[in-house]
């Protein structure tokens, strides 16, 4: 392999990449990185044509961490065997399924959650709303309802930490398997009732597909791995994109732009899941960089969404930008699948119904909003007071 090797302070990446990454992107788009034992693609064109060159960088990864903890799920298989189990669980997710199916539940939730909040003035933004949303709509789509909405979160982030675990951490370890123990329980409680009255969630549809029992597992530990700290970190982040950005306020108020702009420039912004992991299934070149059999690669999508060669204003929050490049989601056949229930519940219900609800929100001067990590980024806190 002849990539450039490039150190990083694995602390200061987790608190701010972006730094780092405009480095690589400018210096060394293809790289390796030995604190991550990983080579990083950083630039925007090279991520999104090579996701879709699964010849070479696989997601079959029977060694990965996410496959050891988790149980392969469809994110960890490709061609044929990945899109069987994609068109499986798309009933669940489903335009239409959002549509007619969840957008309401969407709505109940936040309404009642907006309405014990309101009176007290004051909230962390990330545990008091977006957390709790983003958990309960979690566990209408997954099936899981007798799970507790704070358990959805705790379990999420559990094995979140533990497929980001790339410096062998054993507590992040033992966390996730106790995390999955928890999902697996769960699971085993709500077979006979999803069998017995079938509905539109993925713990039903996988199960009348006929798919086997460690798939139906192992697709529903991946939807609550990423279907919960994705859209909390995007409800709360983009919140505070908007008081922070008092003009994108005003865009909206005025129509020249809309909440789903506020959610997508966000996305582009800062990306709540900043890269995707890949094995190099035989060894290939790459913009002039070889790549060895058995190596990983990252795709940085929180680089590509800041490449200065593709937006006009990559480092800014700006509304009124071309986003077209902007690849939050993904680009090859494993664009999210949940992408149409995360525009729902973000850009139709959470955003729009939290502005509308609290009169005055703004952030708390006394406490401001922290923010970490890089393989998946969002506000760790976000106080706010509003007119109670």
């Amino acid at each position: 392999m002849n990539a450039p090797v490039i150190d990083i302070d694995p602390a200061a990446f987790w608190a701010d990449p972006y730094p780092t990454l405009a480095r690589l992107r400018a210096e060394a788009p293809i790289a390796f990185v030995p604190q991550l034992r990983a080579t990083l693609l950083t630039r925007r064109d090279a991520v999104w044509r090579e996701e879709k060159n699964i010849a070479v960088f696989s997601s079959v990864q029977p060694q990965g961490l996410m496959t050891r903890l988790m149980g392969q799920n469809m994110m960890r298989k490709d061609g044929e065997v990945h899109r069987v189990e994609r068109e499986a669980i798309f009933p669940t997710v489903s335009p239409k399924t959002v549509k007619t199916v969840w957008l309401e539940e969407f709505r109940t939730t936040a309404a009642r959650i907006l309405a014990d909040l309101r009176p007290a003035g004051a909230a962390n933004l990330v545990t008091d709303y977006a957390m709790a949303l983003s958990a309960e709509a979690l566990k209408a789509i997954t099936g899981l309802r007798n799970m507790d909405w704070r358990e959805m979160d705790r379990v999420s982030q559990g094995m979140i930490d533990g497929c980001a675990n790339y410096l062998g951490d054993p507590a992040v370890e033992a966390r996730c398997h106790d995390c999955t123990d928890s999902i697996d329980r769960h699971i085993d409680a709500m077979i006979p009732v999803v069998d017995t009255a079938p509905d539109h969630s993925l713990l039903s549809v996988q199960r009348r597909a006929g798919m086997s029992d460690a798939q139906v597992r192992a697709n529903i530990k991946l939807a609550i791995s990423g279907g919960q700290n994705e859209p909390r970190d995007a409800i709360a982040g983009a919140a505070w994109a908007l008081l922070t950005h008092p003009q994108a306020l005003a865009q909206i108020a005025a129509g020249q732009a809309s909440w789903k702009d506020a959610f997508e420039e966000y996305a582009r912004w800062i990306s709540p899941i900043g890269m995707s992991p890949r094995r190099i299934a035989q060894t290939a070149t790459v913009d002039g960089v070889t790549l060895e059999e058995g190596s990983m690669a990252f795709l940085m999508f929180g680089s590509a969404n800041r490449d200065e060669g593709c937006f006009t204003n990559p480092e800014a929050f700006d509304l009124l930008q071309d986003r077209q490049k902007s690849i939050p989601f993904g680009a090859g056949p494993h664009f999210c699948a949940g992408a149409w229930a995360a525009r729902a519940l973000i850009a139709e219900v959470a955003l729009p119904m939290l502005f509308d609800a609290l009169p005055g929100l703004r952030l708390d001067p006394e406490n401001p909003a922290r923010f970490g990590g890089w393989a998946f980024r969002g506000p760790l806190s976000m106080h706010v007071l509003w007119d109670a």
